[in-house]
């Protein structure tokens, strides 16, 4: 009979792409991972992994093993959710994504409540890029993601999940001690032509959301500097390199030369919980849920300096 944590293993490496991402999202090492594929191999007598290049590739015979996993995932899943619905109180282990600002500046807040309420719950993070988080959840990768979405890019939700609004988190710009924009009180998106821009890289929700508001604008953005973490951008900022439109959600205080700037009209994304529609009834996702939207409000208190 095959092992269920051998084929967890697997399906996290396909849904993953990497060994190290499958054992980051499992909670376990690359090692153990790498060892359970292993003895999966053995009883399956089939080779399931290959190399290519720096990482892996899963074989024909691994892909439809791997799906074949991950509908038995499903069943399992089913049966503890119909079980934690009869204890009638949240248990066993959720595991949830979330980007990394609100892993930074909400997750942490959340996982310690729910510990403090629930000690039979085994609340587990992952952080994950938004636009990779719901599709986890829809492969029954993560119970549970935090993602975010922009007022001119909404954020699809595929067929098969569910979401709730967690709240709204205000963008303000970011500017250097001395730019023409610090003594202001607010700025036109009009008026953004001409600068220096300080963003993340291509692919990322920001990075396209400022090109689409840009150019709707009028505007072509110069983005002269890509980083991947808002504080890096901050410290650029503040080097006085450019300017950056940065959320509040995990942005903490400003450092001394950096000015936020209210744009005018107040760029927002709004943050959901999604997670599948078979595990609506588990008491688990209810509860994280609720706490999400309960501890928001102090979550997206950062006015700016």
């Amino acid at each position: 009979m095959l092992d269920l944590q051998r084929l967890r293993a697997l399906h996290a490496v396909s849904v993953h792409g990497t060994v190290g991402a499958a054992a980051l999202a499992l909670g376990y090492t690359p090692s153990a991972v790498s060892q359970q594929i292993a003895k999966l191999e053995r009883e399956t007598r089939t080779v399931l992994l290959e190399r290519e290049g720096r990482g892996v590739r899963l074989t024909d015979e691994a892909k439809h093993l791997a799906a074949a996993a991950q509908e038995l995932l499903a069943i399992v899943e089913r049966a503890e959710t119909e079980l934690e619905e009869r204890r009638g109180r949240p248990a066993g282990r959720l595991t949830v994504a979330a980007f990394p600002s609100a892993a930074r500046g909400l997750m942490p807040g959340v996982l310690a409540e729910l510990g403090r309420r629930h000690p039979a719950l085994d609340a587990r993070l992952c952080e994950v890029d938004p636009h990779l988080s719901v599709d986890l959840v829809a492969k029954g990768a993560v119970d549970l993601a935090v993602a975010h979405d922009w007022d001119i890019a909404p954020l699809p939700a595929p067929p098969g999940l569910e979401q709730a609004v967690i709240g709204d988190d205000l963008c303000d710009l970011l500017v250097p001690e001395g730019h023409p924009f610090a003594g202001r009180t607010g700025v036109r998106r009009e008026e953004l032509g001409g600068e220096r821009w300080i963003c993340q890289p291509p692919g990322r929700v920001c990075h396209d959301w400022l090109l689409r508001t840009l150019r709707t604008a009028g505007h072509e953005p110069d983005i002269v500097h890509q980083a991947d973490e808002n504080p890096t951008l901050v410290a650029l900022v503040a080097a006085g390199l450019g300017v950056a439109l940065i959320p509040r959600l995990g942005r903490g205080p400003l450092p001394a030369g950096v000015v936020a700037v209210a744009l005018d009209p107040m760029p927002v994304r709004r943050l959901y919980a999604l997670w599948r529609t078979g595990a609506a009834r588990r008491p688990a996702i209810a509860e994280t849920v609720r706490v999400l939207g309960e501890l928001w409000p102090g979550a997206a208190a950062h006015p700016p300096r």
